[in-house]
């Protein structure tokens, strides 16, 4: 069983978001709509990828996720980089808050 949430680019600054099930974008992964890779995965990238949300974000798309406690946590490394920022300087980025 695969995990699945919709991630995209927010137009206004460029942060990566996740797709809420509140029809939503959220800065936090861990707000995002948990699905399993298939069929529902696919019909819930076609709702966040519909007009409205083409005025918002840019590229939604299908990421793996591991469900870590209550927790999400990106299965490929370059996602992880997107959803916490630099992996160098962790003075900068999303974990500096």
């Amino acid at each position: 069983m695969t995990l699945q949430v919709v991630t995209a680019n927010h137009l206004e600054n460029g942060l990566a978001v996740f797709y809420t099930r509140e029809g939503e974008w959220h800065h936090s992964i861990d707000q995002a709509v948990l699905v399993e890779q298939g069929e529902l995965a696919d019909q819930l990238l076609v709702g966040a990828s519909d007009d409205a949300n083409q005025l918002r974000v840019v590229d939604p798309y299908l990421i793996d996720v591991k469900q870590e406690g209550g927790s999400y946590t990106p299965s490929r490394y370059k996602e992880m980089i997107r959803t916490l920022g630099p992996s160098v300087r962790t003075d900068l980025g999303y974990q500096a808050k």
